[in-house]
C-alpha cells in the first residue's frame, strides 16, 4: 500500500459545514444531536447510509463502527433506562410467582427494545453479524429455554457496557476538540475608522483586524499598529508566549495575551494557517494503519466463524448423542454473546486516534495512522542539513585581515551587501547593527559577488572567482565556513568567515534517537565535504553525504531504503521530493510552509529539534497501546469461548468477555491521550 494511499471510509469530514441529512451511520436514525465534529457543535438532522456505504466494506461488526465515529455523547434516557431496570429486575426475581415470563419481560424490553429494532433493521439490510442481532439473538434464546434472569441480565449489562464506553469515546473525542478548538469565531474588522465584527470567511486580504488582549487572532497577517505578546501553543505546543511588534508575522490561531493590536490581513481563511492544520487533524483518520487493516480482515472472517461455530454447537452434540437440546443451545448463545470483536474493532482505531490527539497538543501533526505505525518501525533517520540540524541563517564567526581592521572590514562589508538580496548579506548588516555608510553605483556580479563606491572607493566583496578575475589572492586560510572576500581592484583587504550554525538542541535530540534505538543517522547537504564533516563530527552522526543536488538526496534516500523503515526530515520548503520518497517524511518547522503541509507526512509545528524524539517515543507508545488490546481482546474471548464450548461459563461471564473487555479496551486506549515527554 502506498504510503500517501487514502482509505476514505466517509465523507462526513469534508461536508460537515453543510446540512446534509447524514447520519453518518444508520444505527442513529432520526434524530437531532450536537455534533462535535472538528470542535464546533453543529446542531443537524443526522440521517444517511454513509456509514452502510463507507464503513461497511468487510467489517464484520459495523454497529462497532458506528460507536466509534459517532459524536453523540451518551444520551441521558440510556441512563433513566437502566436505573428503571434495577427494581423492576429485583422485583421480577424476589415475586413468589409461578409464570414469571412477563414480569421478566418488562424490564428486559424496557432496557432492550432499541437493540432488538436495530437487529431487525440490521437483518433487513442484510447485516446479520451485527452485535446488535447477537445480542438479541442469545437473549431470546435464553427466554426460549427458561433463562430469564440471564436474558434480562445479559441485556441490561450489555446497555450498560455500551453507555460507559460512550462517555469514554466521548470523553477522547471532546478532549482533542477541546486541544484543537483554534477555529476563530468571529474578526473584527476596521474600515472606514469604524469596527466591524465579521465571520473568518468575511474578511478580504488587505483588510484591518483589530485584536484585543484575550481574543485569537482570525487570520495570518503582520502587526501594522501596537505591540504585545501570544500564546501559539495551540499551533507549536511551546507555552511560552511570543513578542510581537510592528512588522511582525503573526498566525491565525494564536491567542493575543496583552496589547491592541492592529493587523493587515495576508491571506484568505481557507489558505490560513488553523484552517490548514484543522484539514489535516480532521482527515488524519483517513489514512488507516495496516493493523487497523487487518482488524478489518479479522473480524469478517472471525465473526462468521464463530457463529457457525455456535450453530454447530448448539445441533451436532444433541442429534448425535442423545442429550438435551437446551444445555448446548445455552453454550451456544454464550458463543453469540461473546462473538462479536467489538474490543478491537472500536479499540484499535480508538488508539490511533488518542496518539494523533496527543501528538497534536504537542505541536506535532500526523497525517495518517499508517504513518503513525510507520514512524513506530524506523531503523534509519536521514537529515536535512540547513534548516533542519541548522539555525538556516549565517553569522559571522571569524574575520581575516590584512591592511585593515574587522571592524573596518564589517563597515565596508555593510555599506556594499545592503543593497543585496542574498542571505549573506543579510547576515553581513545584522551583524554590522548600525546603519551603513551610503553606497554607490552598485552592480552585482552573477555567481561571483557584488561591486560598489562607498565614500569615493570602489570596493569589491565576493568569493574566490571575484578575485580570480582581479589578479588577487587571498591566503589559504584553515577555519571551517563560507568565505566572502572584500577588495578594491588592487589589493586584497581581508574576509569574513560566515557558518551556518547547529540548533541549540541538535546534539541533545540526536542523543535521545540513540536512547530509543535509532540505529542509524546521516545527513544529506549541499555544503561542501569539509562543512558537512565538521557538523556531523559535532553531532555524532553515523554518516553524511556532501556537495548534493536536490536530485541527489533522493537517490541517496533511495540507496539508503533497502536497510530498514527510513524517515527524512526536512525544513519542507525545498525538500520536497525527499519528503515524499521515504518512508515517512517529517518536515520542520511548517508553520506557514504549504510544502510542509502537503509533501510531509509529519510536520513538527515549530522548529524544535526534541519534537522528534517525542513523535518517535509516541508512536511507540501508541503502537504499544495497540498490541496490549488485541492481546487481551483476543485472549479473553479464546478463555470465555473456551469455558462456554465445556458448560463452564453462563451469559453472566459471557457479557463480561463482550462488554467488559470491550470497555476495558477502550479505556486503555484512551491512555495514548496522555503521552508525555520524553526523559
Amino acid at each position: 500500500m502506498s504510503k500517501h494511499e487514502h482509505h476514505h471510509d466517509c465523507s462526513c469530514h469534508e461536508k460537515y459545514h453543510h446540512n446534509h441529512g447524514c447520519s453518518h451511520h444508520e444505527e442513529h436514525h432520526h434524530h437531532d444531536h450536537d455534533c462535535s465534529c472538528h470542535g464546533e457543535h453543529r446542531h443537524h438532522d443526522h440521517d444517511c447510509a454513509c456509514h452502510e456505504e463507507h464503513h461497511n466494506h468487510g467489517a464484520a461488526c459495523p454497529h462497532c463502527e458506528a460507536k466509534l465515529h459517532s459524536h453523540e455523547p451518551a444520551p441521558r434516557s440510556t441512563l433513566v433506562r437502566l436505573l428503571l431496570t434495577i427494581p423492576l429486575f429485583a422485583l421480577a426475581f424476589l415475586l413468589p410467582v409461578s409464570r414469571k415470563l412477563p414480569l421478566y419481560l418488562l424490564p428486559y424490553l424496557l432496557i432492550g427494545y432499541d437493540v432488538l429494532w436495530g437487529a431487525v433493521k440490521n437483518l433487513r439490510h442484510g447485516r446479520p453479524f451485527d452485535e446488535e442481532f447477537l445480542m438479541s439473538l442469545a437473549t431470546v434464546g435464553a427466554f426460549a429455554i427458561g433463562e430469564y434472569p440471564e436474558a434480562v441480565a445479559v441485556m441490561f449489562f450489555y446497555q450498560l457496557g455500551e453507555w460507559l464506553q460512550g462517555l469514554a469515546i466521548g470523553r477522547s473525542r471532546r478532549s482533542i476538540a477541546a486541544l484543537m478548538d483554534i477555529r476563530p469565531d468571529r474578526a473584527v474588522v476596521l474600515r472606514n475608522g469604524e469596527e466591524h465584527t465579521l465571520s473568518p470567511n468575511e474578511v478580504q486580504i488587505g483588510d484591518i483586524l483589530v485584536v484585543r488582549a484575550g481574543e485569537k487572532i482570525p487570520l495570518d497577517g503582520v502587526v501594522v499598529k501596537g505591540e504585545g505578546s501570544l500564546n501559539c501553543a495551540a499551533l507549536t505546543g511551546e507555552s511560552l508566549p511570543v513578542e510581537c511588534s510592528v512588522g511582525s508575522s503573526v498566525l491565525s490561531g494564536s491567542l493575543s495575551l496583552e496589547g491592541l493590536l492592529h493587523i493587515r490581513c495576508e491571506s484568505s481563511y481557507h489558505e490560513s494557517t488553523v484552517s490548514k492544520i484543522l484539514e489535516l487533524v480532521e482527515h488524519s483518520a483517513e489514512k488507516k494503519a495496516r493493523t487497523e487493516g487487518f482488524i478489518t480482515r479479522f473480524s469478517r472472517i472471525y465473526t462468521p466463524c464463530v457463529v457457525a461455530a455456535a450453530l454447530l454447537l448448539a445441533l451436532l452434540p444433541p442429534l448425535f448423542t442423545g442429550f438435551h437440546f437446551a444445555p448446548w443451545i445455552h453454550r451456544a448463545l454464550v458463543f453469540l454473546v461473546v462473538s462479536c470483536p467489538c474490543a478491537l474493532v472500536v479499540s484499535v482505531p480508538l488508539s490511533f486516534f488518542g496518539g494523533i490527539g496527543g501528538a497534536a497538543r504537542k505541536g506535532i501533526l500526523i497525517k495518517g495512522a499508517n504513518d503513525l505505525e510507520q514512524l513506530s518501525h524506523v531503523k534509519t533517520i536521514v537529515f536535512d542539513k540547513t534548516g533542519t540540524l541548522t539555525e538556516g541563517r549565517f553569522t559571522i564567526t571569524g574575520f581575516h585581515c590584512t591592511t585593515t581592521t574587522e571592524a573596518e572590514l564589517l563597515r565596508i562589508a555593510a555599506a556594499v551587501e545592503q543593497h543585496s538580496n542574498h542571505p549573506l548579506a543579510a547576515s553581513v548588516i545584522a551583524s554590522y547593527g548600525k546603519t551603513p555608510p551610503k553606497a554607490d553605483e552598485v552592480q552585482e556580479l552573477a555567481g561571483r559577488g557584488i561591486r560598489a563606491v562607498v565614500q569615493g572607493v570602489c570596493y569589491y566583496i565576493g568569493n574566490a572567482r571575484l578575485l580570480a578575475e582581479l589578479d588577487l589572492q587571498a591566503p589559504k586560510l584553515s577555519q571551517t565556513g563560507t568565505y566572502l572576500h572584500i577588495a578594491t581592484k588592487e589589493k586584497y583587504l581581508g574576509s569574513l568567515i560566515l557558518n551556518d550554525c547547529l540548533k541549540s538542541n541538535a546534539k541533545a535530540a540526536l542523543r535521545r534517537l540513540k536512547e530509543l534505538g535509532i540505529q542509524k543517522t546521516v545527513m544529506l547537504t549541499g555544503d561542501t565535504q569539509a562543512q558537512a564533516g565538521q557538523a556531523a563530527k559535532s553531532l555524532h552522526l553515523d554518516d553524511y553525504r556532501a556537495e548534493l543536488l536536490p536530485s541527489d538526496k533522493v537517490a541517496q534516500v533511495e540507496s539508503l531504503l533497502p536497510e530498514g523503515t527510513l524517515v527524512f526530515v526536512g525544513d519542507g520548503i525545498n525538500d520536497a521530493p525527499v519528503l515524499m520518497r521515504a518512508d515517512v517524511g517529517i518536515a520542520m518547522g511548517g508553520i506557514g510552509s504549504d510544502a510542509a503541509m502537503e509533501s510531509a507526512d509529519i510536520v513538527l509545528m515549530d522548529d524544535n529539534l526534541r519534537k522528534l524524539p517525542l513523535a518517535l517515543s509516541i508512536s511507540r507508545k501508541t503502537m504499544g497501546i495497540v498490541r496490549q488490546n488485541i492481546t487481551f481482546s483476543l485472549l479473553a474471548k479464546a478463555i470465555i469461548l473456551l469455558l462456554g464450548a465445556l458448560g463452564i461459563a453462563n451469559l453472566w461471564l459471557a457479557v463480561f468477555g463482550d462488554v467488559g473487555v470491550m470497555l476495558l479496551a477502550t479505556l486503555n486506549a484512551l491512555r495514548a491521550l496522555k503521552i508525555s515527554e520524553p526523559n
